[in-house]
Protein backbone atom coordinates (compact mmCIF):
# COMPACT_ATOMS: atom_id res chain seq x y z
CA UNK A 1 0.00 0.00 0.00
CA UNK A 2 1.24 3.56 -0.79
CA UNK A 3 0.74 7.29 -0.18
CA UNK A 4 -1.28 8.31 -3.45
CA UNK A 5 -0.71 12.57 -2.16
CA UNK A 6 2.02 12.33 -4.43
CA UNK A 7 -0.11 11.12 -7.69
CA UNK A 8 -0.09 13.42 -10.64
CA UNK A 9 -3.09 13.03 -12.91
CA UNK A 10 -1.89 13.42 -16.96
CA UNK A 11 -3.63 15.17 -19.10
CA UNK A 12 -4.75 12.36 -21.87
CA UNK A 13 -5.03 14.42 -24.61
CA UNK A 14 -7.71 13.35 -27.74
CA UNK A 15 -7.78 9.54 -27.58
CA UNK A 16 -10.08 9.08 -30.19
CA UNK A 17 -10.15 5.88 -33.05
CA UNK A 18 -12.31 6.14 -36.38
CA UNK A 19 -15.86 6.48 -34.70
CA UNK A 20 -14.80 6.18 -31.13
CA UNK A 21 -13.38 8.68 -28.54
CA UNK A 22 -12.63 8.13 -25.15
CA UNK A 23 -13.81 11.49 -22.63
CA UNK A 24 -12.63 11.70 -19.38
CA UNK A 25 -15.30 11.99 -17.22
CA UNK A 26 -13.95 11.97 -13.86
CA UNK A 27 -10.69 11.21 -12.23
CA UNK A 28 -11.00 8.95 -8.22
CA UNK A 29 -7.50 9.87 -6.16
CA UNK A 30 -7.52 6.43 -4.72
CA UNK A 31 -8.01 5.43 -1.44
CA UNK A 32 -4.42 3.48 -0.12
CA UNK A 33 -6.91 2.30 3.24
CA UNK A 34 -8.89 0.10 1.07
CA UNK A 35 -5.96 -0.65 -1.58
CA UNK A 36 -7.49 1.76 -4.09
CA UNK A 37 -5.40 3.62 -6.63
CA UNK A 38 -6.07 6.59 -8.24
CA UNK A 39 -8.10 5.88 -11.23
CA UNK A 40 -9.34 8.02 -14.87
CA UNK A 41 -12.58 7.18 -15.66
CA UNK A 42 -13.92 7.58 -19.70
CA UNK A 43 -17.21 7.06 -21.15
CA UNK A 44 -16.91 5.46 -24.79
CA UNK A 45 -18.54 7.78 -27.43
CA UNK A 46 -19.81 7.05 -30.90
CA UNK A 47 -18.47 9.69 -32.72
CA UNK A 48 -21.01 10.07 -35.16
CA UNK A 49 -24.17 10.49 -32.66
CA UNK A 50 -22.52 11.40 -29.97
CA UNK A 51 -24.31 8.35 -27.89
CA UNK A 52 -22.31 6.98 -25.14
CA UNK A 53 -21.30 3.66 -25.94
CA UNK A 54 -19.93 2.37 -22.85
CA UNK A 55 -17.14 3.37 -19.94
CA UNK A 56 -13.88 2.38 -19.37
CA UNK A 57 -11.41 3.18 -16.27
CA UNK A 58 -7.55 2.84 -16.12
CA UNK A 59 -6.23 2.17 -12.07
CA UNK A 60 -2.80 3.56 -11.90
CA UNK A 61 -0.96 1.59 -9.45
CA UNK A 62 0.05 -2.47 -8.35
CA UNK A 63 -2.09 -3.46 -5.23
CA UNK A 64 -3.03 -6.90 -4.52
CA UNK A 65 -6.29 -5.94 -5.48
CA UNK A 66 -5.56 -4.67 -8.70
CA UNK A 67 -3.27 -7.41 -9.54
CA UNK A 68 -5.00 -9.93 -8.76
CA UNK A 69 -8.81 -8.97 -8.75
CA UNK A 70 -9.93 -6.03 -10.35
CA UNK A 71 -7.18 -5.14 -13.23
CA UNK A 72 -5.64 -2.12 -14.13
CA UNK A 73 -8.55 -1.32 -17.22
CA UNK A 74 -12.11 -2.21 -16.47
CA UNK A 75 -14.46 -1.66 -19.32
CA UNK A 76 -18.50 -2.20 -20.20
CA UNK A 77 -19.84 -1.94 -23.64
CA UNK A 78 -23.57 -1.38 -23.92
CA UNK A 79 -25.45 -3.83 -26.09
CA UNK A 80 -26.22 -1.94 -28.55
CA UNK A 81 -22.15 -1.18 -29.25
CA UNK A 82 -20.89 -4.97 -29.05
CA UNK A 83 -19.25 -6.37 -32.19
CA UNK A 84 -17.51 -3.19 -32.98
CA UNK A 85 -14.42 -4.18 -30.68
CA UNK A 86 -14.79 -1.36 -28.80
CA UNK A 87 -13.44 -2.21 -25.92
CA UNK A 88 -10.25 -3.53 -27.55
CA UNK A 89 -10.12 -0.58 -29.42
CA UNK A 90 -10.84 1.50 -26.19
CA UNK A 91 -7.99 -0.50 -24.18
CA UNK A 92 -5.28 0.16 -26.83
CA UNK A 93 -6.23 4.14 -26.95
CA UNK A 94 -5.22 3.98 -23.06
CA UNK A 95 -1.79 2.15 -23.55
CA UNK A 96 0.03 5.56 -24.14
CA UNK A 97 -1.82 7.05 -20.72
CA UNK A 98 -0.74 3.94 -18.81
CA UNK A 99 2.73 4.12 -20.19
CA UNK A 100 3.17 7.76 -18.83
CA UNK A 101 2.25 6.40 -15.61
CA UNK A 102 5.21 3.50 -15.37
CA UNK A 103 3.25 1.30 -16.20
CA UNK A 104 5.17 -1.78 -18.47
CA UNK A 105 2.45 -4.16 -18.28
CA UNK A 106 -1.03 -4.27 -17.45
CA UNK A 107 -3.26 -6.75 -15.75
CA UNK A 108 -6.98 -7.14 -16.90
CA UNK A 109 -8.96 -9.32 -15.27
CA UNK A 110 -12.77 -10.91 -16.11
CA UNK A 111 -15.43 -13.75 -15.06
CA UNK A 112 -14.31 -17.15 -16.87
CA UNK A 113 -17.97 -17.31 -18.15
CA UNK A 114 -17.23 -13.75 -20.05
CA UNK A 115 -16.36 -15.54 -23.54
CA UNK A 116 -16.26 -11.63 -25.37
CA UNK A 117 -14.30 -10.14 -23.20
CA UNK A 118 -11.73 -12.97 -23.25
CA UNK A 119 -11.72 -12.70 -26.95
CA UNK A 120 -11.07 -9.05 -26.38
CA UNK A 121 -7.99 -9.47 -23.93
CA UNK A 122 -6.18 -11.91 -26.16
CA UNK A 123 -6.84 -9.43 -29.35
CA UNK A 124 -5.08 -7.32 -27.31
CA UNK A 125 -2.39 -9.42 -26.54
CA UNK A 126 -3.14 -10.41 -23.04
CA UNK A 127 -1.59 -13.84 -21.84
CA UNK A 128 -3.56 -16.02 -19.89
CA UNK A 129 -1.71 -16.58 -16.69
CA UNK A 130 -4.21 -18.20 -13.98
CA UNK A 131 -7.59 -18.23 -12.42
CA UNK A 132 -8.13 -17.30 -9.42
CA UNK A 133 -10.96 -17.52 -6.57
CA UNK A 134 -12.02 -14.27 -5.05
CA UNK A 135 -11.71 -14.38 -0.86
CA UNK A 136 -15.13 -14.41 0.22
CA UNK A 137 -14.26 -11.48 2.26
CA UNK A 138 -14.35 -9.57 -0.89
CA UNK A 139 -16.34 -7.22 -2.54
CA UNK A 140 -16.76 -9.16 -5.45
CA UNK A 141 -17.39 -12.03 -4.21
CA UNK A 142 -20.22 -10.53 -1.74
CA UNK A 143 -21.84 -9.52 -5.17
CA UNK A 144 -21.83 -12.90 -6.48
CA UNK A 145 -18.44 -13.43 -8.34
CA UNK A 146 -16.06 -16.50 -7.62
CA UNK A 147 -13.24 -16.28 -9.55
CA UNK A 148 -11.37 -14.23 -11.95
CA UNK A 149 -9.25 -14.71 -15.08
CA UNK A 150 -5.89 -13.05 -14.79
CA UNK A 151 -4.01 -11.68 -17.95
CA UNK A 152 -0.71 -9.68 -18.51
CA UNK A 153 -0.57 -7.32 -21.38
CA UNK A 154 2.95 -6.05 -22.01
CA UNK A 155 2.46 -2.36 -23.57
Amino acid sequence: MRDNSAFVFQDPGVLADRDLELVLVSTYPGDPKQARVPAYRFHMRHVTDGRKAGRIELRVGNTDHVLMYAGHIGYRVYPEYRGRRYAARSCRLLFALARQHGLNALWITCNPDNTPSRRTIERLGGVYVETVTLPKTHEMYRRGERLKCRYRVDL
